[in-house]
């Protein structure tokens, strides 16, 4: 069938989501996401509340938990309600500005938490490499002015992307083979020269992942050193579980990112994008919260304390 352009006002899209795949296949995918969605509404809320209301939490390295559970937050709200429309076909079509304004919340939240995740590990490169320097490097001013920079950038490249994107012509179709409005997907659709956007996705993705990821595997290098030099196993052992377990999460978020965004002659795939797209749009969001926080001493003993109030305050 012949292809034509069509004006983007009043245009309609439909999100495809995993109507492809089977029955019983789309009725587990909902249950996952229904229930990853709520773990990381309730991990991510946890956090910032427990941040939020202790004291002894009033550190840079908890004061960028915080941040980044926000982050979190965001994203898988940018994507995830969606999403688990999509699995109706009555939830499937999503308009013009509806899915510019997912596409917007998504990359700023993606761009945000590359830079925090780097952030932090440079926070904790000062701790551990050097304590004793520590408070007058990472100071609660300076925490501030990096994570206004990070969200500064983060918007606008977003504005940029998304009128890059949702500028150009789209096909008679419409049809988006994805779960949410993705870059992949929508440049699959656009009936013209995709050339300019292709080139600044390869620049900005460069920039927000591959650059990071090596900055995040440089400090853990120098961590690790530090951690071999220690003189008790046991503070050994505890310190390689805590940065095992951080570079877990990093692998899984920046690899899929790239594999997905860094592609230069592979042509976009319905099925790989979307799978890989649930790495880092429902699995990372779900599971940070336990990586980076709810394993901490003092995160557990300030969420008590929080859980203590909200039930003395109902009784």
């Amino acid at each position: 069938m012949q292809r034509r352009d069509v004006s983007c006002n009043g245009t309609t899209f439909i999100l495809l989501g995993f109507s492809d795949l089977s029955l019983v296949a789309q009725i587990c995918l909902f249950l996952f996401f229904f229930v990853c969605y709520l773990l990381s509404l309730v991990g991510n809320g946890l956090i910032i509340s427990a941040v939020t209301f202790s004291s002894r939490l009033y550190t840079p390295m908890y004061l960028f938990l915080k941040v980044l559970s926000f982050v979190e937050l965001l994203s898988i709200n940018s994507t995830v309600p969606k999403a688990l429309q999509s699995f109706f076909w009555d939830g499937r079509s999503i308009s013009l500005v509806g899915c510019a304004t997912e596409f917007f919340t998504f990359v700023v939240a993606a761009a945000c938490e590359c830079a925090l995740l780097t952030v932090m590990a440079f926070d904790r490169y000062v701790a551990i490499c050097h304590p004793l320097r520590y408070t007058t490097v990472m100071t609660t001013n300076l925490c501030y002015q990096i994570t206004f920079c990070i969200f500064a950038f983060a918007i606008g490249n977003a504005v940029i992307e998304c009128f890059l994107i949702f500028s150009l012509p789209y096909c008679e179709s419409h049809l988006v083979a994805h779960f949410f409005c993705d870059i992949p997907p929508m440049m699959s659709i656009a009936c013209a020269n995709t050339f300019i956007v292709e080139v600044y996705q390869l620049l900005i993705s460069v920039t927000a992942t591959v650059l990071p990821t090596i900055l995040i595997f440089c400090s853990y290098a120098r961590i690790l050193t530090s951690i071999f030099l220690l003189s008790s196993t046991e503070s050994r052992h505890k310190a390689f579980s805590t940065c095992g377990s951080h570079l877990v999460s990093v692998i899984i978020f920046f690899g899929t990112a790239m594999f997905v965004h860094l592609r230069l002659d592979n042509p976009f795939s319905s099925y790989e994008d979307r799978m890989l797209a649930i790495s880092y749009c429902i699995i990372i969001p779900t599971i940070n919260p336990l990586i980076y926080s709810l394993k901490n001493k003092e995160m557990k003993k300030a969420i008590r304390r929080l859980n203590l109030k909200f039930v003395d305050s109902h009784t």
